[in-house]
């Protein structure tokens, strides 16, 4: 089955046509999508989708854009909501050095806790790392039992090695697509049983959309590419990473 395991489907981008983005997903084969919840409300709009559509799932976290935001009640809430079996997973939640929209440390502390909670609810992590690698690898060292999905790939080799060691997940956007690209050896480097595919929808429209919003529907063609650069047919790389996202996220996804 593709399933398309980061998307968020809550953005402004698609509130005039969330209907018509679903039905295109699943006529382009799509069976299964992971609406992403980076706050409290993105979370609330994910599982009113939900609701309505067993071929999706929700995910709730804060994203380190919003770290500055968490505090007593956030905490509460995301334990809580972490309870429900509509949620696969925390996050998307992790560290970006890029924009640094929150205090470093703050986003460290805030990523740490979230971690806990994950683990504790024995969810996986959704993690954004952008520009900070050597913190990612420190905070992820301090949680040995937590299942991480890092997500939309681009960082360095160390991060991706420390990743693998521990057994992670790791999830290709695409980005693969783009002439810009480098990182075909890290495609190839990432064990079979850990390998997911996402869009990132509205994000990062694959070539030959892009220029578009992307949408879960064009998750086709970065699998398609990652197909290549392992040298598998679509087909075989569908089922895979299918399988991989039914194992991370549990029964929901499974169907």
């Amino acid at each position: 089955m593709l399933i398309d395991t980061h998307c968020h489907l809550g953005s402004e981008q698609f509130a005039a046509d969330v209907a018509g983005v679903l039905e295109r997903a699943w006529g382009a084969g799509v069976g299964h999508v992971v609406v992403i919840g980076e706050s409290p409300a993105a979370a609330e709009r994910a599982l009113a989708f939900v609701a309505g559509e067993r071929r999706l799932s929700a995910t709730a976290g804060v994203h380190p854009h919003d770290a500055a935001t968490w505090n007593r009640d956030t905490e509460t809430w995301l334990a809580e909501v972490l309870g429900d079996e509509r949620v696969v997973a925390a996050g998307e939640m992790g560290l970006d050095y890029h924009y640094d929209h929150a205090p470093r440390d703050v986003q460290r502390e805030v990523f740490e806790r979230q971690l806990s909670l994950a683990t504790a609810a024995g969810k996986p992590a959704v993690v954004h790392a952008r520009e900070a690698d050597r913190d990612i690898v420190a905070v992820l060292a301090n949680h040995p039992k937590a299942t991480v999905i890092l997500h939309s790939f681009s960082s360095g080799p160390d991060l991706l090695r420390a990743a693998l060691e521990d057994g992670h997940y790791v999830s290709f956007s695409g980005m693969v697509t783009f002439k810009t690209w480098g990182q075909d050896d890290a495609v190839r480097a990432v064990p079979a049983d850990r390998l997911l595919v996402e869009t990132d929808a509205p994000y990062l429209a694959p070539v030959p959309m892009r220029g578009k919003r992307n949408e879960p529907a064009f998750v086709r063609h970065t699998a398609a590419r990652i197909a290549l650069v392992r040298g598998l047919s679509a087909a075989e790389l569908i089922d895979l990473t299918g399988a991989n996202a039914a194992r991370v996220f549990g029964p929901r996804v499974r169907g």
